[in-house]
């Protein structure tokens, strides 16, 4: 698999309540007003099978999951999503604006579970071969912002909103890990910042990463 190079990945990344689906809303608008040809997705899901994947990862069951099967669940979900969604959408030139990808998996499932990432990489490699993001927009809220947020949102927290304060600092360090390790990817916006602001910070990444296209 290779990342078609008229087409342009975009993902976007943050911990629980960081506002993703607004931000997500806001690029849309943007990428219309634009006239940007794009396509949207999310992960895990996408497709009919990942989305029973989704339901899967993110439900409540009796019999726990463990790490690696949460790991390979969450890669065999955005296999589904990268053969149906975003490779088409790169080959046919378009920008595939996709919620949550494999940092994601870095983060939560590598530094929130405290996974080794040797699985992870090589589980990359075989699902995406050569596929990466073009740029990544990452919400960096802090943990307790984020969870109150959430909470806020009412309704039952899935399986992994449930999950302890410290989980969520961890996850929010991997995210920043992956931000200093690839800057050439990442455009990190502070999250904790009112609406409007948060709106400002994405309006300039997009102007300069996308204006020209």
């Amino acid at each position: 698999m290779a990342n078609a190079p008229s087409g342009f990945f975009l993902t976007i990344e943050g911990g629980e309540g960081a506002g993703k689906t607004t931000a997500v809303d806001f690029i849309k608008s943007w990428m219309t007003s634009h006239r940007l040809a794009f396509i949207e997705t999310r992960e895990p899901g996408g497709t009919q099978v990942a989305e029973h994947l989704r339901s899967l990862l993110l439900g409540h069951h009796g019999e726990p999951l463990s790490d690696m099967t949460e790991l390979l669940m969450m890669f065999a979900a955005r296999s589904q999503n990268i053969f149906h969604n975003v490779l088409p959408g790169l080959e046919a030139g378009k920008i595939v604006l996709c919620d949550r990808f494999t940092d994601a998996t870095y983060a939560y499932q590598g530094g929130g579970r405290g996974l080794n990432t040797q699985p992870v990489e090589a589980l990359e490699n075989l699902v995406q071969g050569s596929l990466r993001p073009d740029m990544t927009v990452l919400l960096d809220v802090d943990p307790e912002t984020g969870m109150a947020r959430a909470k806020g949102r009412g309704g039952r927290l899935d399986r992994i909103e449930q999950e302890k304060m410290d989980f969520f600092i961890r996850v929010r360090n991997a995210y920043l890990e992956r931000a200093k390790l690839f800057p050439e990817q990442f455009e990190v916006i502070d999250a904790g910042q009112p609406l409007e602001n948060v709106q400002r910070q994405l309006l300039e990444v997009l102007s300069r990463r996308l204006g020209e296209r």
